[in-house]
């Protein structure tokens, strides 16, 4: 059975660093486009990262120059790197597998025809 597995979230202070992980069974993260969205409490989740089989890479503006995703296709895992941490970052963040049947977008990323990990959250004070 496929999945995906989230690990590397925690509580930092604003200006701190996380490094996200994303280990997948059952599926080659390496020949699919993939991803990371977040979810705040009462907010509708919103793509901030991408990643296509070509290694090209999109990104969330207000993630531009912080964070940077990638992925290890021999070991099977995605990562988000994340830096200058601010407040408002702060959600549960999901590694995604969005449905083939979309360009690699983030905006697709959280759509119901992919699918997503458990989710692993990232909490930053000020």
């Amino acid at each position: 059975q496929r999945q995906l597995l989230e690990s590397g979230g925690g509580s930092v202070q604003a200006g701190g660093s996380l490094r996200l992980s994303c280990a997948a069974s059952e599926y080659s993260i390496g020949t699919s486009c993939m991803g990371w969205f977040r979810q705040a409490p009462g907010r509708e989740p919103e793509g901030i990262a991408s990643i296509d089989t070509d290694d090209s890479t999109l990104y969330r503006e207000s993630v531009k120059g912080r964070f940077t995703i990638s992925k290890d296709s021999a070991k099977n895992i995605l990562y988000l790197q994340m830096n200058s941490l601010k407040e408002e970052d702060t959600a549960m963040y999901y590694c995604a597998a969005p449905s083939p049947i979309f360009v690699c977008r983030i905006h697709f990323l959280s759509d119901p025809r992919g699918f997503w990990g458990q989710g692993t959250q990232v909490t930053v004070s000020s």
